[in-house]
């Protein structure tokens, strides 16, 4: 493959349509997206479908309108995950094919019962690595990690390691329900797409040295990454759909704008909070720096909406 070093800028971002554009989403689309326009790169839009029990009806239609709402626009075509099922299944082959799975006939209660607690929840104990004990049927597919240990500096965080055998585990690229988990179907997608850097929110921190395993495992190239704060409510959880956060509202769309920039360590100036967007997008362009994004994992924030336009 190409290296990323000779190839154009591109970035990306990958809404879950489990639920409206929220405010913590809107972080993280402002951020990605000025980090590539600055660059005179490319954003590209994902709409990551492939959790299909968590999909909302309708949800990615909203998504993409509160995107043009708020003045984003997406370089390509839209890709969807829940249409490219097979090339994810291609991928898991080559790795079945390498000898890096395992079949696993392991409940999460069995996981639980007989593990360590690791930065995620419990460590897989490795029960079925060597076989599926008899009379037992497998239904998920693992990944060997070995004695992985991954290393990488962030382009927020800094320096970011992870050991997988003690902190994750062999970790699950099939589920149980035959769909593929996001950590591979992620890894798949980004290199599909050519995308050279990935800034996201900092939830998905530790997510990063799996991705980065399985691209090494797949022989694709390794993106830059960087992980922005993450917006919480005031009890200090995730704005999310599961902790009730509010739906963006596109009324207020440059004071929303605003305040992701703020947020973001940006500093825009107070009489940008105008209704045209066009100004504060305008002054946005010009003046990013990621270097400015705090290195915090979460900013607990003010619920209520801004009153500006």
């Amino acid at each position: 493959m190409t290296s990323l070093s000779l190839q154009k800028y591109r970035g990306r971002f990958a809404p879950s349509p489990t639920g409206p554009l929220h405010f913590g989403s809107l972080i993280a689309a402002v951020g990605s997206y000025l980090q590539a326009k600055s660059q005179g790169g490319e954003w590209l839009v994902r709409i990551e479908d492939l959790d299909t029990p968590r999909n909302v009806f309708g949800a990615a239609d909203d998504i993409l309108r509160m995107l043009e709402a708020f003045g984003f626009e997406w370089d390509g075509e839209l890709i969807y995950q829940s249409e490219r099922n097979e090339i994810y299944r291609a991928a898991l082959e080559t790795l079945t094919a390498q000898g890096a799975t395992f079949r696993c006939a392991c409940s999460r209660k069995e996981i639980a019962d007989s593990s360590m607690i690791g930065i995620e929840g419990p460590v897989y104990p490795g029960k079925c690595r060597g076989g599926v004990m008899p009379g037992r049927k497998a239904h998920a597919i693992r990944v060997r990690v070995g004695e992985s240990k991954i290393e990488f500096t962030d382009l927020v965080q800094q320096s970011i390691a992870q050991n997988l055998a003690t902190e994750i585990g062999d970790f699950v690229l099939r589920r149980a329900d035959d769909i593929i988990a996001y950590q591979l179907a992620v890894v798949v997608d980004d290199a599909a797409q050519g995308i050279t850097e990935i800034i996201r929110g900092a939830d998905l921190l530790a997510s990063t040295p799996r991705q980065i395993f399985l691209q090494r495992l797949l022989g694709y190239p390794i993106p830059r990454f960087g992980h922005l704060p993450v917006a919480t409510n005031r009890a200090g959880e995730k704005l999310s759909k599961q902790t009730l956060a509010q739906a963006v509202d596109t009324k207020h769309s440059t004071g929303l704008l605003f305040d992701a920039l703020t947020f973001l360590g940006q500093s825009p100036p107070a009489e940008l909070q105008q209704p045209s967007q066009k100004p504060l997008w305008d002054w946005a362009l010009g003046h990013w720096s990621l270097a400015k994004v705090p290195a915090v994992r979460t900013i607990p924030i003010n619920d209520n909406p801004p009153t500006v336009g």
